[in-house]
């Protein structure tokens, strides 16, 4: 398999630098001059009084902890390096929007589902924000992060290389890329589906970006004359 290396000419290395720069730009903004990027920057869905357009790019390169950027930024320059090497710059670049704007999709799609089902509406009204705690959570609670393009690298990943052994931390064997992704993509399809109140995790942007990346790339692998 090819080596896994990063240069600072690299989309993942940038993608990488800006992601951290968002990080310590929120940090900065909040202590030294009392603004909330994440209200600025992060993603409200559309019938919120926070939302702006730009909300739906600026979204995926904010961060709401440290071990959020880490985990994702680590899972970028992993298995996205290795992406980058095999499909080259720009196409690598096209695969991690499309795979991050597939993920808000069918985020929002879920939001636009669970306020149709509380008010009839895919719209509430301000008396039913204030009624129901899951309306005031989506008008008001903005989603930040990587994550929906980084599980569509980890399926553009697994579909490369499905037989690659993986090492990982929290399990001591190793396991076939194909069935880490796989095991992956069930665990969040139950934990979306279960919607616990207490669960602040978009599994549903998870899933979008998986689904937006195996697409992306059955495509790629059908239409042999797609070109950069």
């Amino acid at each position: 398999m090819l080596g896994n290396r990063t240069d600072s000419s690299s989309v993942v290395f940038n993608l990488i630098l800006i992601n951290v720069g968002f990080f310590l730009a929120r940090y900065v903004a909040g202590f030294m001059f009392n603004i909330s990027l994440d209200q600025l920057l992060g993603l409200y869905y559309p019938g919120s009084p926070y939302f702006k357009p730009v909300q739906l790019v600026s979204h995926m390169f904010m961060h709401g902890s440290l071990l959020h950027l880490f985990s994702n930024m680590y899972a970028v320059w992993i298995f996205g390096s290795i992406l980058e090497q095999v499909w080259g710059p720009k196409r690598f670049l096209l695969f991690y929007f499309f795979t991050g704007f597939g993920a808000e999709l069918l985020h929002l799609a879920v939001m636009a589902f669970q306020v149709f089902n509380f008010s009839g509406s895919i719209m509430a009204s301000a008396e039913e924000i204030q009624t129901y705690r899951t309306l005031w959570e989506i008008y008001s609670i903005p989603t930040v992060g990587a994550s929906g393009a980084v599980f569509g690298i980890l399926i553009g990943f697994g579909m490369l290389f499905p037989n690659t052994e993986l090492m990982l931390l929290f399990i001591p064997v190793p396991i076939k890329a194909k069935f880490f992704v796989g095991f992956y993509v069930i665990w969040e399809l139950y934990r979306g589906l279960g919607m616990e109140q207490s669960d602040n995790v978009a599994h549903f942007a998870h899933l979008g970006g998986a689904l937006f990346g195996y697409i992306l790339v059955k495509y790629w692998k059908n239409n042999r004359n797609f070109l950069f």
